[in-house]
């Protein structure tokens, strides 16, 4: 009788045993934070918004001034982030955003809407670095020279051992790469594994991990898919 009665009872638990949840969505979280806040920003944390920890300080010994802003690196993989940035000292004043779709943003505008103060971070434990055999602990000269045969510029070139959590600087600096056009990129001998990515004039980026650099002479845009 209580299903003939509500009909759409019967709908929601059939729904509840049934329905499958969709998967995390995954992408570049990478983005730019803008400081609109009128005041210095002295210290910047994203952490996972699954994570309990803000782990490092991404701004390092910088500080970001008001109208300015900071690019920030992170890795391929979940999207949704929480922000902190703490004000004009150390364990000052703090503005939290929450549960943030960074894959779905290219910038993150603070404006000054204090939280509280900031406790002291705590470090989240950094992971262990992988077991290295033979060739992932390769080492050499990673230097290569990028050769352009796609139909677009690259107008921004990111290289960091696939170790590292962040990309890391432009490479390419002030310079853009033509099309048809070759572009030296040299690198410090050591570890040969890296990642790598290149950005478009359109936006549009090419991407590769866990590349050994020490095997290669030229690195030929747009790169061959796995």
């Amino acid at each position: 009788m209580l299903f003939r009665r509500f009909p759409g009872a019967l709908a929601l638990c059939l729904f509840g045993l049934f329905a499958v949840p969709a998967p995390a969505q995954q992408g570049d979280p990478s983005f730019n934070l803008v400081n609109r806040s009128g005041r210095l920003i002295f210290e910047v944390y994203a952490s996972l918004a699954t994570d309990q920890d803000w782990g490092r300080d991404r701004l390092g010994d910088k500080a970001l001034p008001n109208g300015r802003s900071f690019t920030l690196r992170l890795p391929q993989g979940p999207c949704m982030w929480d922000l902190r940035v703490v004000y004009e000292r150390a364990g000052g004043p703090s503005e939290d955003k929450r549960n943030i779709n960074l894959c779905a943003v290219t910038e993150v505008v603070f404006e000054g809407r204090q939280t509280g103060q900031a406790p002291a971070p705590q470090q989240r434990p950094q992971p262990a670095p992988p077991q290295r055999g033979t060739q992932t602990g390769a080492t050499g000269n990673p230097s290569f020279n990028l050769v352009n045969q796609s139909r677009a510029t690259v107008m921004e070139a990111y290289v960091s051992l696939s170790t590292e959590q962040e990309w890391g600087p432009d490479r390419l600096g002030n310079d853009t790469v033509p099309p048809g056009r070759n572009f030296a990129i040299r690198l410090p001998e050591g570890p040969c594994l890296h990642d790598v990515r290149f950005v478009y004039e359109n936006g549009q980026a090419d991407e590769r991990r866990s590349v050994n650099l020490c095997d290669v002479t030229n690195l030929i845009l747009p790169l061959q898919r796995q």
